[in-house]
């Protein structure tokens, strides 16, 4: 199974660590991860908050024995733009040079303490 960064020469290079698309060949299981939030005692910063779903998202992972690297889709939704850079370079930390397609979303979060919530897609 592969996931191919698709970056066409027509389009901006992409900034940060994402693709404009994801071409998966070979995959034989596909993982729909449901919005991750900083379940439980719900951390005040959005840095603690962020690493907590990026946790859960492993976890989620982990239960079909796959990582961060398979992910082909994550769709993120802040509370606020303000967070998008903090966002950004955490996502950054955790994924390190995979570089699956990006959504980012500015939203009413389902509870008010949530700062941010993750969904995303993983192949195998």
């Amino acid at each position: 199974m592969t996931i191919t960064a698709l970056d066409p020469s027509a389009l901006p290079e992409p900034t940060g660590n994402y693709t404009h698309g994801t071409l998966v060949t070979g995959a034989e299981r596909t993982v729909y991860v449901s919005g991750q939030v900083p379940w439980g005692e719900v951390p005040e910063d959005f840095d603690s908050q962020c690493r907590l779903v990026w946790a859960n998202i492993g976890t989620v992972l982990a239960a079909a024995s796959l990582g961060y690297g398979n992910l082909a889709k994550i769709t993120t939704y802040l509370s606020d733009r303000r967070h998008r850079e903090a966002n950004a370079r955490i996502r950054a930390e955790v994924l390190g040079e995979h570089r699956p397609a990006i959504t980012i979303i500015i939203a009413d979060i389902y509870a008010e303490e949530w700062l941010l919530e993750i969904e995303a897609v993983a192949v195998a």
